[in-house]
């Protein structure tokens, strides 16, 4: 392949990747002016004074997505992978959002009826969201856990509902005449809660109403507890994922092999920054040392200053026995950089000398370089 052709295809690439960046705003823009539209479709004095602007609004919103649908449809079918993305949960989304409100009106559904399914709007947002998608995974990975507490779930809802239908009929058949009533009040008591239509009023229903409650709030409890650490485990997978990354690109570490790199990745700390950020203040006391993995620093030294880029690393002075920072380093730009602080720099050294001897190397060369 020629350099021309390399070129034009990164620049289709970076043309398509920015359009996509652009679709999403627009999308995001249109799914608050839709929401919005349909809100105030339900204020009745505010439908009245602004009727033509609502109805307006909602039309736009709705070209908008039949427009993004048929693209995101053309782009499947050209690539061939048409039943991919029909099929999946973004495909299903662009279609209810496109199709939804316009099959309603042809229906003959009246228009304030129709225009309410604009809610599948809402769901456009879904694959914008992060956190969504990692609580997709939180879910997946525990779903074994969960499933055994929904299974207690449903155990002690239906023996509740047995029991209180077995003591309570004879008193309430209205409410506890059958299983299926009865299931209302187990749900409510089980979830703790607790409307207080339904209540037991003998002493052992009320006994048992009072273990329900606290099996629901164990039961949830489990849940919260099982899903608060499948998202702290993914949290630090991810920071582990993307420590890793960074610390594979510093020269330094990509010699080493994936124990030594798995080491270090658990020792370092990850910190963004902007533009014009000072980091190092000559004279102060220092206590860690800096790597760049991505972005530019600005060294401040005596009669010229000097740039360090990507791979690069500073302040290893003030862990080698001077603890004075000699020169102020900034940020050129947006840039992120892993610190090592003192104690974990000692620790480090001892398990790998050979990375010692090379950052001592360099300190020495580069104190050589400021004299």
């Amino acid at each position: 392949m020629s350099k021309s052709s390399d070129v034009s295809a990164f620049q289709q690439f970076a043309t398509a990747t920015a359009t996509g960046r652009n679709m999403t705003k627009a999308a995001y823009l249109a799914v608050t002016c839709g929401v919005v539209a349909i809100v105030l479709l339900t204020v009745d004095p505010a439908y009245a004074a602004l009727h033509h602007v609502i109805d307006a609004l909602l039309w736009a919103c709705l070209a908008y997505f039949v427009f993004e649908w048929v693209v995101r449809l053309r782009h499947a079918f050209r690539i061939d992978r048409r039943w991919a993305y029909t099929s999946s949960l973004r495909g299903i989304v662009d279609a209810a959002s496109a199709l939804a409100v316009p099959i309603a009106l042809a229906a003959g559904v009246t228009p304030k009826s129709a225009w309410l399914l604009g809610m599948f709007w809402v769901l456009k947002v879904v694959p914008g969201i992060r956190g969504l998608r990692q609580l997709r995974r939180v879910l997946v990975v525990e779903s074994g856990p969960l499933l055994s507490v929904l299974v207690i779930f449903l155990m002690v809802l239906f023996m509740a509902s047995v029991a209180e239908f077995f003591l309570e009929r004879d008193i309430q058949p209205a409410s506890f005449g059958s299983i299926p009533a009865a299931l209302w009040w187990a749900v409510a008591t089980l979830t703790t809660t607790g409307y207080g239509d339904v209540v037991p009023i003998t002493p052992l229903g009320r006994i048992i109403a009072a273990a329900v409650m606290i099996c629901g709030l164990g039961v949830f409890g489990l849940w919260a507890g099982i899903l608060a650490t499948g998202f702290a485990a993914e949290t630090r997978r991810d920071n582990f994922l993307r420590t890793w990354e960074h610390v594979s690109k510093v020269p330094f570490f990509a010699s080493l092999g994936p124990a030594a790199i798995a080491d270090v990745t658990q020792i370092l700390r990850t910190i963004d920054l902007p533009p014009r950020t000072t980091i190092i203040r000559k004279d102060q006391i220092g206590d860690c040392m800096y790597f760049i993995a991505s972005g530019e620093v600005e060294v401040d030294l005596p009669g010229k200053k000097v740039a360090l880029g990507e791979g690069a690393f500073f302040g290893e002075m003030a862990l080698l026995g001077n603890n004075l920072r000699s020169a102020n380093i900034t940020t050129t730009r947006v840039s992120q950089l892993l610190v090592l602080d003192l104690v974990d720099f000692r620790v480090l050294m001892a398990r790998h000398p050979d990375l010692a001897e090379t950052i001592d190397a360099e300190a020495q060369r580069r104190a050589l370089e400021n004299k």
